[in-house]
C-alpha cells in the first residue's frame, strides 16, 4: 500500500497536483486511520490531505480509481437483444436515485467492448487492439432519450417543476456516464497497465484543458476558477509593487553621503519610485474560433482591474469596437457574453476574422487610449484568413504604449501553419503561448506591470 500511495502521488504531480512530502505523510496516516474497506470514505480522506486548489478533484478521482479500486473481471458480452431491457433498468435506477455502479459494469460489458475484449467469460483479452469504450456504451444507450424519460417520469405539472426535474435528470445521467467512464478506465488499465492509462487516459483538469478544445462543462469549470486565480495574481502584483516602491540607487546622493565615511558608500540612497498604478488595454479577438479563450481572459482581467488605474477592453472580428461597458465592477459577466458582444457591439461586419482591418480600426479610432504607462494585451490566434496582417498598425501601437504582449491560445508549433500570421506578428511584439488556464496564469503574473 505504501508503494501504491507513492506511485499515486507521483502521478498526481505529473497531472499538475502538487502534493509534497508532508501531504504524502498525512495521506499515509489517513489510510491507516480510515482503512481501505470503504473506497468512498478513503477517497474523501485522501482528497482532504492531497488537494490544495479548486478544479483538481476531477483528475484526483480518476487517478484514485485506477490506483485504489479493482475492476470486476469482464463477463461474456451480452446479446443485442438485451439492449432494451438494460436501458429500462438504467432508467428505473436513475428515477429511484439508486446506485448504478453494477449497471455501469453491465452496460460496458454489453456495449463497450471492441477488438475482442471480453469475448470469453472469465478471460481478459490482451491484444493491442482490444479495449473498452465508454463512448460506445453511452452512444448505444442514447443518454438524451434516457434523460428525457427520467424527467417525464419524475413528474411535475408546472413549468418550474418541469425545469427542475430536467436538470436533476441530466445530473443523474451524467453521474451514470461518469461511472461507465471509471469502469472503462479500470478495464483498460487491466489490459495496458495502470501507469499507461494514468498518463494517457485521464482527462485533464480545468486548469490544464486547452481553451480551443474545451467542452462546455470545461468552460464552466474555468469560469469558476477566475476569482481564486485573480486573488492569487492580485496578491502577487501587490507584493511585487511593494518590493519595487523604493526604486533604484541614486548614485549622486549616495556619493555625497559617502563623504562622511571617507568616500566608502556604506549607506546607499535610493530614488523614490513614483506611486501610481499602470493602465491596461485589452484587445481581444471574439470570433467563434477563440471565444472560450477570449471570454476567460477578459473575465480574469476584469477581476484584476483594482490593480490598475484604468482598464479598457476592445473586441474585434473584422473591425474594432470598445466593449468596456459590457463589464460591471464586481459582477462576473454571464456565460456566452462574447456572442452578445459580436451581435451588439459592432465588432463584425462580414463575420470572418481580419486582424489587419481590426488593428487599423484601433489605430484610427482608439490610439489615444495608449500612453507611456499603458500595457497592452492582444488576445487571439493570429489567423488572418490570408488577409493583410497590417504590421504597420501594430508597430504604431508598440511605439505609443509602454509594452505590448500577444497571448496566443494555439500551440507554438502551429504558429506557422495555414493562414496563421503569428510568426510575422512575433517579429513586432512578444508572443506567448497560452493554451490553458495554467499557462495563462503564469504569463499574466509575469507580464503585467507593477
Amino acid at each position: 500500500m505504501s508503494d501504491r500511495l507513492v506511485g499515486f502521488v507521483g502521478l498526481l504531480r505529473e497531472h499538475g497536483i502538487h502534493a509534497g512530502p508532508s501531504e504524502t505523510v498525512d495521506a499515509a496516516a489517513t489510510i491507516v486511520a480510515l482503512g481501505t474497506a470503504d473506497s468512498r470514505v478513503l477517497r474523501s480522506g485522501l482528497a482532504a490531505c492531497l488537494l490544495r486548489r479548486n478544479g483538481q478533484r476531477k483528475v484526483f478521482d480518476q487517478l484514485f480509481d485506477l490506483y485504489f479500486l479493482d475492476a470486476a473481471r469482464p463477463i461474456a458480452a451480452s446479446s443485442e437483444d438485451a439492449a432494451d431491457p438494460l436501458r429500462e433498468r438504467v432508467i428505473a435506477a436513475l428515477i429511484q436515485g439508486a446506485d448504478t455502479a453494477e449497471l455501469a459494469r453491465e452496460a460496458l460489458n454489453t456495449f463497450g467492448a471492441y477488438g475482442g475484449a471480453g469475448e470469453s467469460a472469465g478471460r481478459v483479452t490482451t491484444a493491442s487492439g482490444a479495449g473498452w469504450s465508454s463512448y460506445l456504451t453511452m452512444k448505444s444507450l442514447r443518454p438524451d432519450e434516457i434523460s428525457e424519460q427520467v424527467a417525464q417520469t419524475m413528474g411535475g405539472t408546472g413549468q418550474f417543476d418541469s425545469a427542475v426535474h430536467t436538470i436533476e435528470a441530466r445530473r443523474r445521467v451524467e453521474q451514470f456516464r461518469a461511472a461507465v467512464q471509471a469502469e472503462a478506465r479500470l478495464r483498460s488499465a487491466q489490459l495496458r497497465g495502470t501507469d499507461y492509462i494514468a498518463r494517457r487516459g485521464v482527462e485533464s483538469g480545468a486548469d490544464s484543458a486547452d481553451f480551443l478544445g474545451a467542452r462546455e462543462q470545461d468552460l464552466a469549470e474555468m469560469r469558476r476558477l477566475v476569482h481564486p486565480l485573480a486573488r492569487k495574481l492580485a496578491t502577487r502584483l501587490a507584493v511585487r509593487r511593494k518590493k519595487a516602491v523604493r526604486g533604484q540607487i541614486d548614485l549622486r546622493r549616495t556619493l555625497r553621503r559617502s563623504m562622511a565615511t571617507g568616500g566608502v558608500p556604506i549607506d546607499p540612497v535610493l530614488r523614490a519610485r513614483r506611486h501610481g498604478r499602470p493602465d491596461l488595454v485589452v484587445l481581444a479577438d471574439v470570433s467563434g474560433s477563440v471565444t472560450g479563450f477570449a471570454e476567460f481572459t477578459l473575465q480574469l482581467v476584469q477581476a484584476l482591474q483594482d490593480q490598475f488605474s484604468k482598464v479598457r477592453s476592445f473586441g474585434f472580428v473584422d473591425t474594432c469596437a470598445e466593449i468596456t461597458d459590457y463589464f460591471s465592477p464586481g459582477e462576473p459577466p454571464a456565460p456566452g457574453f462574447a456572442q452578445n458582444i459580436v451581435r451588439e457591439a459592432g465588432v463584425a461586419r462580414f463575420g470572418s476574422s481580419n486582424y489587419g482591418e481590426a488593428l487599423q480600426g484601433f489605430v484610427d479610432h482608439y490610439l489615444d487610449a495608449l500612453g507611456p504607462r499603458t500595457c497592452v494585451l492582444i488576445l487571439g490566434d493570429a489567423r488572418t484568413n490570408r488577409t493583410d496582417p497590417n504590421l504597420a498598425a501594430l508597430e504604431a501601437m508598440t511605439e505609443r504604449a509602454k509594452a505590448v504582449y500577444w497571448l496566443n491560445p494555439e500551440p507554438s508549433r502551429s504558429w506557422n501553419t495555414g493562414d496563421s500570421a503569428a510568426s510575422s506578428y512575433a517579429e513586432v511584439v512578444t508572443m506567448h503561448e497560452c493554451r490553458n488556464v495554467a499557462q495563462l496564469a503564469v504569463v499574466i503574473g509575469r507580464l503585467l506591470p507593477a
